[in-house]
């Protein structure tokens, strides 16, 4: 064995020995919830349907985007806490799938294979997918009618022009395996009809998302509080706490719901910690009032400004 092998053997040992832990902790409890079918809007407004983890139903423009769906009930081993709260026989035909990056929470083969037959059992047409650069292949073979990779601060359009998203920069990392360092990784904001909204990925905190608010002023954003504990997972992960730093920082988002929570057990936090802490952080900021801390299932509407004021 080389001596860089020997020097890379303790981490990767280390690293399995913090799975199987967790892999255990996940099969400790039933799983909860009850799946439900997701309240469709009109096409003039926007609706963000909370499935569970970091997926999300995006309805903006009459168009059905999904974002990091997983709709698994185990990832390998892991299984999850939380049943999805949308089933994906419920779905709306869906035009796009976006992957934030190729951790296996994030990009689920079974789960998009299944959304790509139900999209042309409705429609016919199978969706697109958009991806960081680097994890194409990872969803060649899924059958999506087209791929597109982005990287940081590029931006593209849904066939037909009346959504556009934009990928935007993360703290993390995007390797699927150990050693697949090349594939990026990041979020996204969305927009289409006068709204926008901007899905972070997994991402530690950092001055990014001042210049992502500059750049883009999301509406609506989407932002990760959980696997946070121990303190060194906040290397890549923000504590409820940081998350709620990072919608401050945007400035021109009106919301703020959570995710990365609550549905797989990644961080040693308590499972229920990450919202309480949240709200208890706004509160004494005085935005309580801004941020929805959604139900699995749970759809969150806007209007436009006409239909408000009528």
């Amino acid at each position: 064995m080389t001596v860089s092998k020997v020097q890379n053997h303790p981490s990767v040992l280390r690293k399995l020995r913090q799975l199987w832990n967790v892999v255990r902790e996940s099969h400790r409890q039933p799983m909860q919830g009850k799946p439900n079918p997701p309240k469709l809007v009109d096409p003039e407004e926007l609706g963000v349907t909370f499935i569970g983890h970091s997926s999300f139903l995006i309805q903006i423009a009459g168009r059905n985007v999904l974002v990091d769906p997983v709709f698994a009930t185990r990832l390998i081993l892991l299984r999850r806490a939380r049943l999805p709260g949308v089933e994906i026989d419920h779905l709306p035909p869906i035009d796009a799938v976006l992957l934030t990056h190729a951790h296996m929470d994030h990009l689920n083969l079974p789960s998009l294979r299944r959304i790509v037959r139900h999209a042309k059992k409705l429609t016919g047409v199978a969706p697109e997918a958009i991806v960081p650069k680097g994890v194409s292949d990872l969803v060649a073979k899924v059958g999506f009618r087209k791929v597109t990779e982005l990287e940081w601060w590029e931006k593209t359009s849904l066939e037909g022009d009346d959504v556009s998203v934009t990928m935007t920069p993360a703290k993390h990392w995007g390797a699927r395996m150990f050693s697949d360092t090349h594939r990026l990784f990041g979020g996204y904001v969305i927009e289409g009809a006068g709204h926008s909204v901007y899905h972070s990925g997994d991402t530690a905190y950092f001055n990014g998302f001042r210049e992502i608010g500059r750049r883009l002023q999301p509406e609506i954003a989407l932002l990760p509080i959980g696997a946070y504990y121990p303190d060194s997972y906040r290397a890549v992960h923000t504590s409820p706490e940081e998350g709620l730093q990072a919608f401050l920082d945007l400035e021109s988002a009106t919301t703020m719901i959570p995710m990365h929570y609550g549905t797989f057990p990644l961080g040693k936090e308590p499972m229920d910690e990450p919202p309480v802490r949240l709200m208890a952080a706004a509160k004494k900021l005085g935005v309580a009032n801004r941020v929805d801390v959604m139900s699995e299932g749970e759809t969150f509407v806007v209007k436009t400004a006409a239909m408000q004021s009528a």
